[in-house]
């Protein structure tokens, strides 16, 4: 393949020379949206949550830069804030970095730099930054894995390496190169007592990032060198591992090529894939992609809920019997009302799936990109842009469970200003931040159109041709899709069209005539001719209103659904039922008519579900009682975006009711 890879390599994810990837990441810039619901995002991150996020962060309350401060020696004072913190602030800076990339405001960059100078006066001499090790007195440099040094590292260079990419400075650069480079010193050779330090795997990424930015293997070589380490030494407490579960919980167990099913801590196990596609991106190992492809149908077959959410409990058991905290359990296991599905997680389920979807050239990962996005990614944080959910639950119901119970509480029944844990509301603004960059992929000769919304793209394929689309479409709210060529080469190329899984019976039209190819749901319709200029491809995916089951094992749901247009997961909230109404007395009524209604002015303009439901009567809080035939009382009202629930105070909400068929 002829590639001219030197003008790809601004990306948020740089495979422009990975050998083993087919669909190449576009750079960072190439496509903005310009109207529709991620414009709309995009710009409240702009407006709202970054500024406020930086208040959070910059001052007191979130203490980050403050952190670095105190390392540097500019400030006197305590760390604050939790172990991973570090990582926290990098990913703040990471969004912000997407931003000025959109807008070329300078004052971002300004901003930028004044933290990048900070963090580099709090760097050691030797290359070492981790502000609670060298704040906390008594605390030695990688003593314990809980500490989460790995995780702060891979942050510093993902986000080094976008700022370098975005910029083309190398101040922030420098600073993750001389810690990549300290962290090779101490990890790449097998000392016992470093052997487990591989946890909190995003070192992985960011070790494959730097490798991609500088072209140094020996960051390669350590990426992969954590992976082969995993399942080579005894499952026992040492001092390493002191206060914090071991084993399956932080992915130790099993060796990564004999994996089949995903276990622990999700965001773990996922920043974990994640890492160990982008090696096989560049290796090629077959084993590596084996044992990813059956993790990956573990996930998404398995263990993960009808909004893409995953991490079904804060506390549990792995089948191997480890303790496991905020992650996976058994297969088809999934409550409902206790189910955590950390934000972090659900995210980081779109990002092994982007990762997959490039290695194999396969639109069904994207399906998984997508749920997540409108789904249990957006959840994680209020319409204004100022709350955050740590945990996604299908179902809340009031005075149900303690908040209060422990310290690690990181459940909520509305949305918090802000999360002393507060690994999620950066990953979140982030992913928000450079969606656009996930919105199209290079093939070997074309592009594919992976996510759908008003956008411009301005690009380069990858044998040098310039290349603009736009598109025009009211999505996620309208299945209807316009892209028009507006610039290309002329010479035949593809175009690669995205057919979500649930969009039965699409059809494509060129020029307004339909065309001979094959239009299959959960595939990309591959549309290969001569493109000119103001040519238009009309995608028209038919938004019908589904009802959902589960599988037959997921025991919670039976005999339950939940609504689904498009890529959208709906629910029932209190405020759309009679006061003192429980959503637990609610149940669906089958073989009713289900009404799809925009309203502009209602959550920030949403599609919602008009629908009559079913109320029950009689129930009490007897644990047991008997029951004849029951009395249920219709009810029209409306079902919402399980993504705008709880922007109406506290309320009841739930995805999943039960079903009684007319």
């Amino acid at each position: 393949m002829s590639t001219n890879s030197n003008i790809h390599n601004k990306a948020i994810t740089n495979t422009s020379k990975s050998p083993f990837v087919k669909l190449k990441s576009i750079n960072f810039g190439d496509c903005k949206w310009n109207s529709g619901f991620w414009a709309e995002k995009v710009k409240t991150a702009e407006d709202k949550m970054l500024p406020y996020m930086g208040d959070l962060l910059c001052g007191d309350i979130g203490h980050g830069l403050n952190n670095f401060k105190i390392a540097a020696g500019e400030k006197e004072g305590e760390h604050k804030g939790f172990y991973w913190h570090d990582g926290d602030f990098y990913k703040f800076m990471e969004a912000k970095m997407y931003v000025y990339a959109l807008t070329k405001n300078e004052s971002l960059l300004k901003e930028l730099d004044e933290y990048i100078e900070i963090i580099g006066k709090a760097q050691e001499e030797d290359g070492y930054i981790h502000t609670h090790v060298q704040i906390t007195e008594g605390v030695d440099r990688f003593s314990n894995r809980k500490y989460h040094e790995m995780y702060n590292f891979g942050h510093l260079f993902i986000a080094a390496s976008v700022h370098y990419r975005i910029t083309g400075q190398e101040n922030f650069l420098h600073i993750a190169i001389k810690q990549a480079d300290l962290l090779y010193t101490y990890f790449m050779p097998d000392t016992k007592h470093y052997q487990r330090f591989g946890f909190n795997q995003t070192q992985i990424m960011g070790l494959v990032e730097l490798y991609r930015t500088t072209r140094e293997v020996k960051y390669l070589k350590l990426a992969e060198k954590f992976i082969n380490r995993r399942g080579t030494f005894e499952i026992k407490h040492d001092d390493t591992t002191i206060g914090y579960p071991i084993g399956d919980m932080v992915q130790e167990r099993t060796p990564l090529r004999e994996s089949k099913e995903a276990v622990g801590h999700a965001v773990l196990a996922l920043y974990y894939y994640a890492g160990a596609a982008d090696v096989y991106a560049e290796t090629g190992e077959k084993a590596l992609i084996d044992a990813l492809d059956a993790l990956w149908e573990n996930v998404t077959g398995k263990k993960m809920y009808v909004t893409g959410a995953v991490g079904q409990a804060h506390y549990g058991a792995s089948t191997s019997l480890d303790m496991i905290e905020e992650g996976f359990i058994d297969a088809y296991m999934m409550p409902n009302m206790t189910a955590y599905n950390e934000t972090c997680a659900n995210l980081c389920n779109a990002m092994f799936s982007s990762r997959m979807m490039g290695i194999k050239e396969e639109s069904r990962y994207a399906d998984i990109i997508e749920l997540v996005l409108y789904n249990s990614g957006l959840s994680g944080i209020s319409l204004e842009g100022k709350d955050y959910f740590y945990s996604n639950p299908l179902r809340m119901v009031n005075n149900t469970r303690d908040y209060d119970a422990h310290a690690d509480v990181t459940e909520s029944p509305v949305r918090q200003p802000y999360l002393e844990c507060f690994c999620c509301p950066p990953n979140l603004v982030r992913t928000i931040c450079k969606s656009s960059g996930w919105a199209y992929n290079l093939s070997e000769n074309g592009v594919a159109v992976v996510l759908f919304g008003g956008n411009n793209l301005d690009t380069t394929m990858l044998d040098g041709s310039p290349l603009k689309l736009s598109q025009d479409t009211e999505y996620p709210w309208k299945g209807l899709v316009k892209i028009t060529v507006d610039e290309c080469k002329d010479s035949s190329f593809d175009i690669k069209v995205r057919i979500p899984k649930w969009a039965v019976g699409s059809t494509i039209k060129v020029n307004g005539e339909a065309i001979n190819i094959e239009v299959i749901p959960g595939t990309f319709a591959t549309i290969d001719r001569i493109w000119k200029a103001g040519d238009t491809i009309t995608l028209d995916m038919p938004m019908e209103v589904t009802l959902i089951e589960g599988h037959n094992r997921i025991e919670e749901v039976r005999n339950q659904l939940a609504v689904k247009r498009g890529p959208i997961v709906y629910c029932i909230e209190t405020p759309d039922l009679p006061k003192d109404i429980s959503i637990l007395d609610v149940y669906i009524k089958g073989g009713v008519p289900l009404e799809a209604v925009h309203k502009n002015n209602f959550l920030e303009g949403v599609t919602v579900i008009n629908v009559e439901l079913l109320i029950r009567e009689g129930k009490t809080d007897e644990m047991y009682q008997t029951v004849s035939k029951p009395t249920f009382t219709p009810y029209k009202t409306q079902l919402v975006p399980y993504f705008a629930w709880s922007n109406r105070g506290q309320a009841e909400m739930t995805v999943f009711m039960p079903v009684v068929w007319e």
